[in-house]
């Protein structure tokens, strides 16, 4: 007990607060501050991801033009998952799919999946061990069709300006299930711009399509926003070490983000530097975001078996 203070949210800790008016309205939003520099805001009914980050009161995520959007504005038709696409600093993309919108088996999928856009069914938080721990269950289940159960840890280290997301799937149904993942983690300004320092330290780097291989030899180099920029692509493959950071040199600050590689073996760069759509992607995964269907051609698409689970960590620390 610290005899200085009357309350712990004097120093840290997390308070839930609620949005009135616009899109956004009521949706739940939980304020987790550290003590130490490191605030982020958690949305239960956006899968519990993380809308923003802020690091020393600098702004390091993106926020998208159509700003907070609850999920009962969501539009799974085609590419309509951008009208709502609030981006911030971790949109997770799945679990039925990930990328273009395609047809794989007979089934339609939109673009990115449903998970981002669905509530949890529960959420808490408690102080554990030099920890702020949120825990929420999210449940991507439907009549007739897949079944699966995302438990989801984010704790928030009270000593060291980092944090980690603990991901848990478990296949709840009777049939065998295609899973696609990916962390969509957007950088925005002032933490990016055209003197950002990006690292990737992987061991191989592939374009997606010839326009990002016009520009392969550019792809950790940003520029300044320009008009009519069309988004380019890279994908990374790492041997040892799942590892990827940016630094802006003119604050001083900047975050590193560290994966298993083997289990997430699938990165993505997006890189986006158009006018207002100014956003750098650094996005772990299990696939990449080319379509099922292209996933399941190329021997790449996993699935988990009835009663199956697998687990999934990110760490994300200040610099």
């Amino acid at each position: 007990m610290n005899p200085y203070i009357g309350h712990d949210s004097q120093l840290y800790g997390i308070e839930e607060h609620r949005l009135v008016g616009g899109k956004g309205d009521g949706m739940r939003l939980l304020e987790v501050n550290n003590g130490k520099g490191l605030e982020l805001t958690v949305s239960p009914d956006r899968c519990a991801d993380i809308s923003r980050l802020r690091y020393r009161g600098i702004n390091m995520s993106y926020f998208s033009p159509c700003g907070y959007a609850a999920p009962a504005f969501y539009d799974r038709t085609g590419s309509n998952w951008l009208k709502t696409f609030t981006a911030g600093f971790l949109t997770t993309c799945g679990l039925q799919a990930v990328g273009s919108p395609c047809v794989d088996e007979g089934e339609e999928l939109p673009l990115h999946g449903t998970i981002a856009n669905t509530p949890s069914d529960q959420v808490y938080w408690i102080e554990e061990d030099g920890y702020l721990v949120i825990r929420a269950v999210i449940r991507d289940e439907a009549l007739f069709a897949r079944k699966y159960r995302l438990d989801r840890e984010i704790r928030v280290s009270l000593t060291e300006n980092e944090f980690v997301i603990r991901d848990v799937i478990e296949n709840t149904g009777d049939a065998v299930q295609p899973l696609e993942v990916l962390y969509h983690m957007n950088m925005g300004y002032p933490l990016l711009d055209e003197d950002s320092i990006v690292e990737i330290l992987s061991d191989e780097v592939a374009a997606r399509d010839e326009h990002a291989a016009e520009d392969l030899e550019n792809w950790m180099k940003m520029i300044k926003p320009e008009a009519g920029y069309v988004e380019r692509c890279y994908y990374h493959k790492f041997e040892k070490e799942g590892k990827a950071s940016i630094y802006q040199p003119k604050i001083g600050q900047g975050l590193e983000i560290s994966f298993d590689q083997e289990v997430l073996d699938c990165f993505v760069e997006w890189k986006m530097m158009g006018v207002r759509d100014y956003v750098l992607g650094l996005e772990c995964g299990n696939c990449y975001p080319d379509g099922r269907d292209v996933m399941r051609e190329k021997g790449m698409l996993k699935f988990l078996e009835p009663g199956e689970k697998v687990k999934y960590e990110v760490t994300v620390r200040m610099l």
